[in-house]
């Protein structure tokens, strides 16, 4: 995950992350949604959730297609919002603790 310098640079790069997953939701043809993802990273309770987001993207294509799904899901996972985060997201929780290191 790049250092985000900014709050402004997290909803930015969160604004790209999406528009991403809604071209790989329609690349895949999958039956899921945007609101779909952000649920279940925001309400995730499982160590497993985060395999969850993969799988609503897998048609079973070759490894460098599930090598672009990891990564986009990866950053999902890390700008989107956490209920356990209080509502932050992993980016947004490194960012306060960089700020509060100075």
């Amino acid at each position: 995950m790049q250092q985000a310098e900014s709050r402004q640079q997290i909803i930015a790069r969160r604004k790209e992350i999406e528009e991403e997953l809604i071209e790989m939701l329609r690349q895949t043809e999958s039956d899921f949604s945007l609101p779909h993802i952000k649920d279940t990273i925001y309400y995730e309770e499982e160590s497993d959730d985060m395999m969850k987001v993969v799988a609503m993207f897998d048609r079973g294509g070759d490894a460098s297609e599930l090598s672009n799904i990891l990564e986009l899901v990866t950053d999902a996972w890390n700008y989107f919002p956490h209920k356990a985060l209080g509502g932050n997201s992993p980016a947004e929780m490194s960012l306060e603790h960089k700020k509060r290191k100075r």
